[in-house]
């Protein structure tokens, strides 16, 4: 784990960088760097080969151009819809109409908010807003269990209970019942 500086204060600690399916919102990646890393640099390990758009925000800009993604046939061809910064929407202040800019900014925003309700649970409902300094690998261990009971929070609230206890059965059946 690192330090780094934001504004005119300092951080230390790590990021944890999910990937989200954009249907459900269940989160299907997880990965941790140390503070000072770049979240551009996560961007290949949190994609799927299934997946064909990924949602990002500016931290993500420079994606496509990666190495590991243009090298790769399958990521290539992923579509990458990433918000843009804040400063680069410009606007005349005595402009009436509708801003095309800012509405298609806030519907990517839209998309690209679920992973944001799994970050929610872990850090409201389960009271993890920091981690302990301890290493990003325990750390790790820890947010997969997080995230994990997350996704199960996520479901019981979307009513899909059996789904999941079906689904359960398939993968670890019990010699019990």
């Amino acid at each position: 784990m690192h330090q780094t500086k934001k504004g005119n204060k300092w951080y230390f600690g790590m990021k944890v960088h999910a990937g989200a399916d954009a249907g459900s919102g269940y989160v299907h990646t997880i990965t941790g760097t140390s503070a000072n890393m770049h979240d551009v640099s996560e961007t290949s390990k949190l994609l799927l080969e299934e997946d064909h758009i990924m949602y990002g925000d500016s931290g993500y800009l420079g994606a496509p151009e990666r190495p590991e993604i243009k090298g790769d046939e399958v990521l290539s061809k992923i579509d990458f819809w990433f918000n843009k910064r804040p400063s680069s929407l410009k606007m005349a202040d005595d402009f009436k109409g509708l801003n095309w800019d800012k509405k298609l900014e806030r519907d990517k925003s839209s998309v690209r908010c679920k992973i944001e309700h799994a970050f929610l649970i872990v850090k409201k409902q389960m009271a993890y807003g920091k981690v302990s300094y301890r290493g990003i690998e325990k750390n790790m261990n820890r947010f997969n269990v997080l995230f994990a009971s997350a996704n199960l929070v996520m479901c019981s609230r979307a009513g899909r209970t059996q789904d999941f206890l079906r689904c359960m059965a398939q993968v670890c059946p019990f010699e019990g019942k």
